[in-house]
């Protein structure tokens, strides 16, 4: 117990000063409540939860606590496509039109299905204004999406598609197997592997749901990055983030609506726990416990970059593979000490990583978000301990 705050779980001696960190994140950083896991070579070494599921502090985390984790779930989207592209499913260097028609309009007929995973498409936002409804229509978006020219010649530049990204890949996903991107997920990956995550949750899992505290207002005079998007909102950042205009109000990310829907580049719902597993596998060739995911030379693409840079929607550089984040050459940005490392974070904090160097498997959930755009300080504090304790 850390001053208080009920710890639970499991954790390697050898890794016990991960379970320092986490206990920290609650003395010093700000948890509320969250867990942390670890897997090294398919093992799990770290399985730990605590605090509180609710603001008042009256509901415990428990180890069946599922949290919404943002864009953690763009990562698990990636695999989908990846293990179309491995099954001769999905030709990454196709037009996308090939698989998706109605995607040929405004110009896009020969843009490749690998910029949509390499945020290089210059789709990141809809122009055009759309009604709140719209964020939970699957057809009113791709609709949208197929319909909008791009904000830049594809491949030119690349800039953080923050919620389109789910539908672009989604929608090649569902024309290529006739499933949602959410239902692929679950029967390709999530019930093999036994994952406690998903894309589009039952109703049934309520309960268990922790809701999101949003991010407190940064003290003043410090840098405020959604602030500055904000400021144009004819801009590409500001229609990123704000076209549907309740995009990502905590009234809306909290609903039934948004649980239940599948938005597969935003609202993932799982564990700590799902997450490293899932990750550990691909950390170590792509499978785990007999159930193989994708083979050593798919993950290959999901490590090497694409591209880096000036972000043209985010006010940083970023990095990405083929869907997944990659470690940049920021302080508090990287992923671990390896080069080979690739996942994904969430807003506010959430995050989810495979090291083939290492067979480290990681996974972060929380319900109190933080404002920072990539690494969150509490998930930064984490991966250090963990190679702290690899030696």
């Amino acid at each position: 117990m850390a001053q208080g705050v009920p710890i639970e779980g499991t954790c390697e001696p050898r890794f016990a000063r991960v379970r320092k960190a986490f206990e920290e994140n609650f003395a010093q950083r700000g948890e509320v409540g969250a867990a942390a896991a670890v897997t090294l070579d398919g093992k799990p070494v770290v399985d730990l939860w605590g605090g509180f599921a609710d603001a008042a502090k009256t509901t415990p985390w428990t180890r069946e606590t599922l949290v919404n984790v943002f864009s953690t779930t763009k990562g698990l989207t990636a695999i989908c496509a990846h293990r179309l592209a491995e099954q001769g499913k999905l030709e990454l260097d196709a037009p996308v039109a090939r698989y998706w028609p109605e995607f040929a309009q405004a110009g896009k007929g020969n843009l490749p299905v690998h910029y949509l995973l390499s945020h290089r498409a210059g789709l990141p936002a809809i122009r055009k204004p759309l009604p709140n409804e719209a964020l939970f229509s699957w057809e009113a978006m791709t609709t949208a999406l197929a319909e909008q020219d791009p904000w830049w010649e594809p491949g030119t530049r690349h800039g953080y598609h923050a919620l389109t990204y789910g539908w672009l890949v989604g929608e090649v996903v569902r024309r290529i197997t006739a499933k949602s991107l959410g239902a692929y997920f679950r029967d390709e990956i999530a019930q093999p592997l036994e994952l406690d995550c998903h894309i589009g949750l039952d109703q049934q899992h309520d309960a268990r749901v922790a809701p999101i505290l949003p991010a407190p207002p940064p003290p003043p005079g410090a840098p405020n990055p959604f602030a500055e998007m904000m400021k144009d909102p004819e801009s590409v950042a500001a229609k990123t983030l704000m076209n549907p205009p309740d995009l990502l109000a905590p009234r809306t990310v909290n609903s039934r609506q948004w649980r239940g829907a599948e938005i597969p580049a935003a609202n993932g719902h799982t564990t700590a726990r799902a997450l490293a597993r899932l990750y550990g596998a691909l950390s170590r060739g792509g499978e785990v416990d007999g159930v193989r995911i994708l083979a050593p030379g798919s993950i290959e693409r999901c490590y090497v970059e694409q591209c880096c840079g000036p972000d043209a929607v985010l006010t940083i550089s970023t990095r990405f593979s083929l869907g997944f984040m990659l470690s940049q050459p920021l302080p508090g940005s990287t992923l671990g000490p390896n080069p080979r490392i690739f996942g994904h974070p969430g807003a506010g904090g959430s995050l989810g990583f495979a090291d083939p160097d290492t067979k480290i498997g990681f996974g972060y959930t929380m319900n109190q978000m933080g404002t920072g755009l990539l690494i969150d300080p509490r998930a930064e504090a984490l991966i250090k301990a963990v190679y702290e304790s690899l030696g």
